[in-house]
């Protein structure tokens, strides 16, 4: 089922999280991740935005 629309109001937090399909790396390596990391801190120096926190994982589950 399709997820609504985010809401972007002033002032509020966003729990971002996006995952591979069928478990597939959303990287094609660290140099592909490297860029994804400089482009985002572009993206938010040149809008003002704060980013709290960032992690980014493998969709290797250690569990399955």
């Amino acid at each position: 089922m399709p997820r609504h629309a985010r809401l972007d109001a002033t002032g509020a937090l966003h729990h971002v999280m996006i995952r591979g399909i069928d478990r597939s790396g959303l990287f094609a390596g660290d140099t592909d991740r490297q860029r994804f990391v400089d482009k985002l801190g572009e993206y938010i120096s040149a809008t003002g935005r704060f980013l709290y926190a960032q992690v980014l994982m493998s969709n290797m589950c250690i569990f399955c």
